[in-house]
C-alpha cells in the first residue's frame, strides 16, 4: 500500500496537536520548579507584526504565528513514526 504525502501531513500536525495539548496541560499541572520551567518553554515563529497592505480600496493584513513546545515536537516525531510503521 502506498502512503500519500497528505497522510503524512494529517499523522504530523495531529501529533503536534497533541503534544501541544499535552504540554499546556503539564505546564498547568506541574509543581512549580524545573519541571514547569522546561514545560514552559516555547517559541513563536511567525510573522510578527502582521504585513499589512494598504491598497485604498481595501487593507490586507497577512500574518501567521506558532507556538511550540518540547511536547509538540515530540508529537510530531511519534506522528512520523506511526505514520512509517502504521
Amino acid at each position: 500500500m502506498r502512503k500519500s504525502p497528505t497522510v503524512l501531513f494529517i499523522f504530523v500536525i495531529i501529533g503536534g496537536l497533541l503534544g501541544g495539548i499535552l504540554g499546556e496541560i503539564l505546564h498547568i499541572m506541574a509543581p512549580q520548579g524545573t519541571i514547569q520551567s522546561i514545560f514552559s518553554t516555547h517559541f513563536n515563529p511567525g510573522i510578527n507584526p502582521p504585513l499589512t497592505i494598504d491598497l485604498v480600496l481595501m487593507k490586507l493584513t497577512l500574518g501567521f504565528s506558532v507556538k511550540i513546545n518540547i511536547l509538540s515536537v515530540l508529537g510530531m516525531f511519534i506522528g512520523v513514526y506511526l505514520y512509517k510503521h502504521v
